[in-house]
């Protein structure tokens, strides 16, 4: 039940938007990715699988199954299993052993997750949440006094997926249905996995995107954050894909460690060393607003860029006037797994994997997701206006 999720931590990094981020910072090398500086794509990733790369491809096109206008109920290829196993009377107590709240993405997420619990109250008569700080020995340790506070069913977003794996295993064993979103673990014992397409989806719509906006001959500059994170090796190792097939010229792949003052920094050096830059594309859109002022401070025009549905981003690529496109990995995901937990409770069935749908903002639908009353941090596909609080508890 591996995803492509988020393997190391970024504890240090504040803005980082990404789903997984832990606690260990790997030691930026960039041959261990095969990216290096003014190399054109380099080598692929040694993250990269034809199959799951074909795989997430083909997703980005499917139709998902559920209500319209409840993404966070709909389901991409549904596999259902049968849980009429773990069918008891409820209301329920729910526990969370969440990875980390240590980025903005992941506190939207958990007010949207919390939100949701409210919605529920009349099934669930007890939520617990317990935060690992972004700390493999403190989830494990967190997971293991769940397992004796009477919990019906227990989610689980892993901070690692190889380490967590046993601790999820031992959940299971108790005969507790076990819910992973997120992130994900060697094991198929939870009852279903719940999480986006995932990397390959996001990297290539990025990609495909600056293929056809830059002009033949312009320079690209590749942005990442650190090498070594599978979720952002497989966005990545997509793009590389994209680029090499479209002959896209890469003028460099460098990592920013999701810094905006290291981002604009080293875009502030390559246009000095190349004069323009035509197009930016990003692992991970928390530091594009970075990369834009840098354009901006050296009087340039500015590119062709991929961010995210973070809301700064949002704002400035409409009020500029952006060449832009916002490939997402929606917060409305933290939804999911309470409505899959009550679910296998009330013994209905539930798709295993849960694959979502993971929706682009083009120039198109902009305008729909830009909510100048909202923080800058906040997430556009946050899923969470039909909720209880919002929009305060958001703010």
């Amino acid at each position: 039940m591996r995803r492509p999720g988020i393997a190391v931590a970024l504890a240090s990094v504040a803005t980082l938007v990404l789903a997984g981020c832990a606690t260990d910072t790997p030691t930026p090398n960039p041959s261990q990715s095969g990216a290096t500086a003014d190399a054109g794509t380099g080598v692929q990733s040694k993250f990269f699988v034809q199959a799951d790369y074909d795989r997430e491809i083909a997703l980005l096109g499917a139709t998902a199954t559920g209500p319209a206008d409840r993404p966070w109920e709909q389901v991409l290829d549904p596999r259902p299993v049968d849980t009429a196993k773990y069918k008891k009377p409820g209301p329920y107590k729910v526990c969370f052993s969440n990875a980390a709240l240590n980025n903005p993405w992941r506190q939207v997420g958990f007010k949207t997750m919390q939100a949701e619990v409210e919605a529920q109250r009349a099934l669930i008569k007890e939520f617990v949440h317990v935060d690992a700080e972004g700390k493999d020995p403190k989830q494990i340790t967190d997971i293991n006094d769940l397992l004796g506070k009477g919990c019906d069913a227990l989610i689980v977003s892993p901070n690692t997926t190889a380490t967590l794996t046993p601790a999820v295993e031992t959940a299971c064993a108790k005969g507790i249905p076990v819910v992973v979103f997120d992130r994900g673990v060697d094991t198929d014992c939870p009852v279903t996995f719940i999480n986006p397409i995932g990397g390959y989806g996001f990297g290539h719509v990025g990609a495909e995107f600056l293929s056809q906006k830059v002009p033949s001959g312009g320079k690209v500059l590749a942005l990442r954050i650190l090498p070594g994170v599978d979720v952002l090796e497989t966005r990545w190792s997509a793009a590389k894909v994209q680029f090499d097939k479209a002959n896209v010229n890469v003028v460099g792949v460098e990592f920013t460690d999701g810094d905006p003052a290291k981002t604009k920094t080293i875009v502030t050096n390559y246009l000095q060393r190349h004069g323009t830059i035509d197009g930016i594309w990003m692992d991970a859109g928390a530091t594009a607003v970075a990369a834009v002022e840098a354009f901006q401070d050296a009087g340039k025009p500015l590119p062709a860029i991929n961010g995210e549905d973070q809301l700064d981003f949002l704002k400035l690529w409409k009020d500029k006037q952006l060449t832009a496109i916002a490939p997402t990995y929606p917060t409305y995901q933290w939804r999911t797994p309470v409505l899959a937990a009550l679910k296998i409770l009330r013994g209905e069935p539930v798709s295993s994997p849960w694959k979502l749908p993971q929706p682009t903002i083009t120039q198109d639908n902009l305008d729909r997701y830009v909510d100048e009353a909202m923080p800058p941090l906040h997430y556009a596909m946050c899923g969470c206006t039909d909720l209880p609080g919002y929009p305060q508890r958001w703010k």
